[in-house]
């Protein structure tokens, strides 16, 4: 399946959500009423695109109508894909790194798959000739350590470990040694899920983060949020809350494939800021993908 076409499978119940709506409401062409428009506005909401995005959306359905005195389902998907696209036109470039190793910090609460994400990407940085190095910094769920050494045979990257229950940032620090004594490209630094709200876990966090710069000066280069997509609107307030600790450089949405709930990723670009770096789509080592906004809007909303 193509990309574009995996995109599409995943954010089926989605799209499903927002064109049938849209074709319920405008069978052919008519005037918006207020109730309409109201009715739009709830499919949004209820796709979690979130207030602000929304709100600009529903403003330029509105000056669609105002200038053309009725609108079709054809003429509202239009603006809907030209203000989504641009609202997802985040900086998405990452940060040029001089002397390599890239050292990426992965973060994010228990559950989102962090460890399975870290895997994908060294699959990814792996196929395109990057030698990847994982470091299993999450040294407090017993299973983390072992999950990671799988991934790593699985994909061909070298791991970095301790023992259960030692000290992230000593296993980061390690980690980041070896990886410029194997010359390696990359290093993903993967760490134990915390609640956003828990100030001791969001410490250890930050010490791990000061250990990698102490190893490799401007280390860590990426630090990247893990997003659970489907709990939507919440993700909204663990994400400003690791920015805030941390400065995220970016977020990887998870689980997009099968939610109602795809638009968040307008929610964590236009209300955060911060760009979506990948999503993932599926179950398999495939399945992350580079996020590419046009791609995602002719996937949630369909191609023209």
């Amino acid at each position: 399946m193509s990309m574009l076409g995996q995109l599409g499978a995943g954010l089926a119940k989605t799209r499903d959500g927002l064109l049938g709506t849209i074709h319920r409401l405008l069978p052919g062409s008519r005037k918006l009423t207020p109730e309409l428009c109201e009715t739009l506005e709830g499919a949004l909401l209820a796709a979690d695109v979130g207030v602000a995005a929304a709100t600009a959306l529903m403003d330029a359905v509105r000056d669609l109508v105002r200038q053309s005195g009725e609108a079709d389902a054809d003429s509202v998907r239009a603006v809907l894909k030209k203000v989504m696209s641009e609202r997802l036109r985040t900086d998405g470039k990452a940060e040029t790194v001089l002397n390599a190793p890239r050292v990426i910090l992965l973060a994010g609460v228990n559950g989102v798959g962090k460890t399975t994400t870290a895997g994908k990407l060294a699959g990814l940085y792996g196929r395109q000739g990057k030698r990847v190095v994982l470091v299993a910094a999450d040294t407090f769920r017993a299973a983390a350590g072992e999950q990671l050494a799988l991934w790593g045979r699985r994909v061909g990257a070298e791991v970095v470990r301790h023992q259960g229950g030692g000290d992230p940032a000593a296993v980061a620090y390690d980690g980041v040694a070896a990886a410029q004594a194997r010359k390696a490209d990359v290093v993903l630094v993967d760490t134990a899920g915390r609640l956003h709200t828990k100030s001791n876990l969001m410490d250890e966090l930050r010490k791990v983060k000061r250990t990698l710069g102490k190893v490799l000066p401007g280390a860590p280069h990426d630090v990247w949020l893990i997003l659970d997509a489907t709990v939507g609107q919440n993700g909204l307030a663990q994400a400003r809350q690791f920015h805030a600790a941390l400065g995220v450089t970016g977020v990887i949405l998870t689980k997009l494939d099968g939610t109602a709930k795809g638009g968040i990723v307008l929610a964590v670009a236009g209300e955060l800021g911060l760009p979506v770096r990948y999503i993932g789509v599926g179950e398999g080592v495939e399945d992350l993908q580079a996020f590419e906004p046009e791609a995602f809007v002719d996937a949630l909303l369909g191609e023209s």
